[in-house]
């Protein structure tokens, strides 16, 4: 179960994606279930840094990826601010363009390209566990 922490920084989002993409690759996902791994998985670590702690250099990122029978899990920790999905607005989806705010749109795509999407928040930890299942 490959685990890697990465400086909560705009510039780690490559070298995570680099991570995710190998082990997406080693757990058999085709390239478009990859895509939205890697996709899921750097919007999340981009609402760390701006949202959980405020800022970049705050705090660090650890992700950990799992391979299971029918694809890959892959978990996100971070020690910033409290996360309760539940006060996040539902997007406008069929709404005007007009009427559509510019952010807020994160936990919505996550949920989309993913199967599953849990968050938590255990002994000081934002802990978001998302699962991307096999096609076939």
């Amino acid at each position: 179960m490959p685990t890697t922490t990465f400086p909560g920084q705009f510039d780690s989002l490559g070298k995570i994606s680099d991570f995710v993409q190998g082990v997406s690759d080693a757990a058999g996902l085709n390239a478009s279930e990859a895509y939205a791994v890697q996709l899921a998985v750097d919007e999340a670590c981009t609402n760390i840094i701006e949202h959980a702690y405020g800022g970049e250099g705050v705090g660090a990122i650890e992700c950990t990826c799992e391979p299971t029978s029918d694809g890959l899990c892959i978990v996100l920790r971070d020690h910033g601010r409290p996360f309760n999905p539940d006060a996040v607005p539902e997007p406008k989806i069929g709404a005007p363009l007009e009427e559509v705010k510019p952010r807020g749109l994160g936990v919505f795509f996550m949920r989309k390209m993913m199967d599953e999407v849990i968050f938590t928040f255990e002994q000081g930890e934002n802990v978001l566990t998302m699962l991307k299942r096999k096609s076939g």
